[in-house]
């Protein structure tokens, strides 16, 4: 299979908006369908729901329910834990979602290894911010936290939108900076 510049951009559009899952599980879902819905980006057939009026409800309302909910003290860590694997199958899903140009056979490989891996690497990374934030602030500095997440959330699922390679670049060097963190540790 020989890859065409579409099918490296659809790849590098799923692999950034599943990135930014990792910061808010519906914010880059709710990014993904309003950009489909202004036809700006295309979906899987199997994915055209996301562009649906209720499913945007949904995901809009999802989403700020999910942001005010991590600017509760210990509600936020609670959401840390249960947006874990939640973040992985969003970033899955979302992944999957626009990568139109693959075939079935390589698109879920794809999707599944690196959609929630990326997923994964952006959550891990923000979990351990907040938990830096919580030992040196108590919890204090934590709204803050959720709130560069929000905005992480929206620029990263923008960013994957207008400049996919340049997102994919950005979430590889994360993924460096995170495993020579975490190889301290």
């Amino acid at each position: 299979m020989n890859l065409s510049f579409d099918m490296l951009f659809s790849i590098a559009l799923g692999l950034g908006l599943a990135a930014a899952t990792g910061f808010r599980v519906f914010v880059p879902l709710l990014v993904a369908g309003l950009a489909a819905r202004a036809d700006y980006i295309p979906l899987l057939d199997s994915f055209a729901w996301l562009e649906s009026t209720p499913a945007l409800l949904a995901l809009g309302t999802a989403a700020v329910i999910e942001t005010l909910a991590f600017y509760i003290p210990g509600v936020d860590h609670l959401l840390d834990v249960l947006a874990g694997p939640l973040a992985i199958v969003a970033g899955v899903l979302a992944s999957a979602s626009v990568m139109v140009d693959l075939p079935a056979e390589v698109r879920w490989p794809i999707a599944i290894i690196a959609g929630g891996g990326a997923a994964g690497i952006t959550k891990t990374t923000a979990a351990l911010i907040r938990a830096k934030s919580t030992a040196l602030t108590g919890g204090l500095g934590n709204p803050v936290v959720s709130t560069a997440e929000t905005a992480g959330a929206a620029t990263v699922s923008v960013l994957a939108i207008l400049a996919p390679v340049v997102c994919v670049v950005a979430a590889i060097v994360l993924a460096i900076y995170v495993f020579r963190k975490l190889r301290r540790y």
